[in-house]
């Protein structure tokens, strides 16, 4: 699944504003709702006044702003104390933060033309404001004298905790280099910024130019109603005349490579996704691939790493490369031998229908698909009926009372960036206000692709309690004329998924906003999300809210077992396909020289190396891996495999206990989601489980032991 989190670090502001050209003059400084109070609901953004021309006016003041409190803190004539230092960093920049926050999520979820070139504009200006301020040596020598005195200040754990990672991040950030070699770092470091724009605009674009027009009913196959629906209106939206357009969004995609029986169109739609941003046109990917590759390595060396990864792994609960290669090692040869057997399954099953020819990756859901008919009798859009989009809402939240005794009140009067969005208030049993939670369904041109949850004001709590604000943006397929939106179990897995990201968020109980939330270490990040995923799939949650979205019926047991049966079917595809992209990743930023091979080269060599079979892609390759080139994944993505272990060893907890909504259980594991980044990831485990993670649940649940 593609999920971004946004990590705000701090005094860094890691959260990257994306977007277009705007003339200043147009927006009067004194009506820009942005830096006006903001009169609504729990203090969530304006967004039925905000102008997209808005931001870039409004993140320039910002950044005035921020830099005068910084100067205030660099100049303050008292020696320097944790207070007037740490904490005053900390607290700086509000404006800027709130900003930038609103900025990011609607730039990411329902962007235009004004959008796309704020981005391009404020992504190189945030970045320089960054350094000014991560490469100020004046500030650094206030937060290294509290540093040196951190063993007298009489500091609680969570205050030595945030003044330790400050530092630290000072340290990574380069603020020691001298002369050139700083103005190098910055040089880089804007560089950067620009690319990874670019990127994510290519892909954007190659995603959105694609199209495959059926005209003949019968290549549709057995695809659901509601996707044909969705598809025709997409003819019309292009300008057909009639027929049914299918795209590279996943809701689209993926039905049509199960379903259709025209092997050419499903190898047409396949390459068309698997090639985007590598087809040598004004889109490609290719040469910003290798230049960010390099810089990325010059910067790590810069600052006295070996490889961006050792940089980026030094502070993840793994630590380094080697830890990452081991677990994916042990993972990747039961994989890739189930994963053989069956392509060469799925293979004899072509040929048993009189197809020639090889084998191919866009045959794979189709036949996987036929297979999962014939052995469990278990066709997935039987399901879809059951797992009605608002059903599957109200299934993560029923989870959440029964864990945490959570409530949810329909905020219908707050403002929106786009009408398809939901907005609810978060409460306690007691009916004591948690935060806000906004909710994005559906799949749009404005929307980049994949799953995500972001924030849009972090909880803290210094001088006064302050609520979290968080989006969970999905991309699913939207609701047509005759029928709601009909999830397919993989897209009610993501629903679940964001929503634990939003849980990790909301919960959050700590001091500083920095040390809040999702603010954790990579490779901890996905853990409270995908634990979720565990509980969605147990009967006893199915019969919760799985219903039948005429009938009212829950969804039958037997088909239920059915599902479970067919979706364990597969494994070794969904794990080769996962762990080749982990490999791809590391191996671009293990690099100790600077690559001088193409893009296809490089990546050929390095599935060679691990024995990726032809038919299998990596889930991601290097022309569309936003991830890792236009998301803070990169050395990273190994972190869903990492976190998996984490998630599965957790649940076999609550199962053995005998009742998955254990209330000791939920009660420790609330405390760890309560206490957000406040301390190291291996720290919070131990807390919950009171011992380090163990993989045997993981070996067991992927039916490789």
């Amino acid at each position: 699944m593609n999920k971004v989190i946004v990590i705000v670090l701090g005094i860094f502001l890691f959260l990257s504003c994306k977007n277009e050209t705007v003339n200043e003059s147009d927006t009067k400084m004194n009506d820009n709702p942005l830096l006006a109070e903001w009169n609504t609901p729990f203090g969530v953004p304006p967004f039925d006044l905000i102008q997209s021309e808005d931001y870039v006016p409004a993140c320039r003041e910002a950044i005035k702003m921020h830099k005068e409190e910084i100067d205030k803190i660099v100049n303050n004539e008292e020696a320097p104390t944790f207070k007037n230092t740490i904490e005053a960093l900390e607290t700086s920049g509000k404006m800027l933060s709130r900003i930038t926050s609103a900025f990011y999520a609607v730039s990411g979820a329902n962007t235009n033309d004004v959008l796309k070139e704020a981005r391009k504009v404020l992504s190189p200006e945030l970045t320089a404001h960054r350094d000014e301020i991560a490469l100020n040596e004046e500030l650094f020598k206030r937060v290294d004298v509290v540093f040196n005195q951190r063993e007298e200040l009489n500091l609680t754990a969570e205050e030595l905790f945030l003044l330790e990672e400050m530092h630290k991040r000072y340290i990574r950030s380069g603020v020691n280099l001298e002369g050139a070699q700083k103005e190098r770092l910055k040089e880089i470091n804007k560089r950067l910024s620009e690319l990874s724009t670019i990127f994510g605009e290519n892909l954007l674009n190659e995603t959105n130019g694609f199209e495959l027009h059926v005209t003949d009913k019968k290549d549709l196959g057995n695809v659901s109603e509601s996707l044909k629906a969705s598809a025709a209106e997409e003819a019309v939206k292009r300008g057909k005349e009639s027929g049914w357009v299918f795209t590279l969004q996943r809701p689209s995609i993926n039905p049509f490579l199960q379903t259709s029986p025209n092997r050419e169109f499903r190898e047409k739609l396949f390459q068309g996704y698997a090639l985007r941003g590598d087809n040598d046109n004004k889109n490609d990917n290719k040469d910003i691939i290798i230049e960010m590759a390099n810089l990325r390595l010059e910067r790590a060396n810069l600052l006295g790493f070996r490889s961006h990864a050792d940089l980026v792994l030094s502070n993840n609960m793994s630590e380094t490369a080697d830890a990452v290669y081991e677990l994916m090692d042990q993972l990747w040869p039961s994989a890739l031998e189930m994963a053989k057997k069956d392509r060469d399954a799925l293979s004899e099953m072509m040929k048993n229908e009189g197809i020639e020819g090889d084998f191919r990756g866009s045959d794979w859901r189709y036949y996987v698909d036929k297979i999962r008919t014939k052995r469990y009798n278990f066709n997935e859009d039987e399901t879809r009926p059951y797992f009605e989009f608002n059903s599957v809402r109200e299934g993560a939240f029923m989870l959440a009372d029964k864990l945490f005794g959570l409530q949810f009140k329909l905020l219908d009067e707050a403002p929106k960036w786009h009408e398809d969005q939901q907005v609810y208030e978060v409460l306690e049993t007691d009916g004591t206000h948690i935060g806000v939670l906004y909710m994005d369904f559906f799949t749009r041109e404005s929307k980049r692709g994949g799953a995500w949850m972001n924030e849009l004001r972090e909880q803290s709590n210094i001088d006064e309690f302050i609520t979290p604000i968080v989006t969970n943006n999905f991309n699913f397929p939207p609701p047509t004329k005759d029928t709601p939106s009909l999830l397919s179990f993989t897209e009610a897995q993501t629903l679940f998924h964001e929503f634990g990201h939003a849980l990790h968020g909301l919960l959050s109980n700590v001091k500083y906003g920095s040390l809040s939330g999702t603010n954790v270490p990579r490779d901890f990040v996905e853990f409270p999300s995908q634990v979720m995923e565990n509980w969605m799939s147990e009967p006893e949650v199915l019969a919760l809210y799985a219903k039948h979205y005429i009938t009212g019926e829950v969804i039958p047991l037997e088909m239920i077992d059915k599902m479970n049966e067919a979706n364990s079917f597969n494994e070794g595809f969904r794990t080769v396909e996962y762990l080749a992209a982990v490999y791809l990743d590391l191996d671009w930023h293990s690099i100790t020289e600077p690559v001088e091979k193409d893009v296809r080269t490089f990546e050929k060599e390095a599935m060679e190396k691990i024995g990726l079979i032809d038919e299998i892609l990596p889930r991601y390759r290097s022309t569309y891996f936003a991830h890792i080139f236009s998301g803070g994944y990169s050395s990273g993505y190994y972190s869903y495999q990492w976190s998996e272990v984490l998630d599965a060893d957790t649940y076999n907890e609550f199962k053995k206990t005998g009742d998955i909504f254990d209330a000791d259980l939920a009660k420790k594991y609330r405390k760890m989601l309560s206490d957000g980044g406040s301390k190291s990831g291996m720290d919070l485990y131990k807390d919950l489980l009171g011992r380090t993670p163990e993989i045997e649940s993981l070996l067991k649940k992927k039916g490789f032991n």
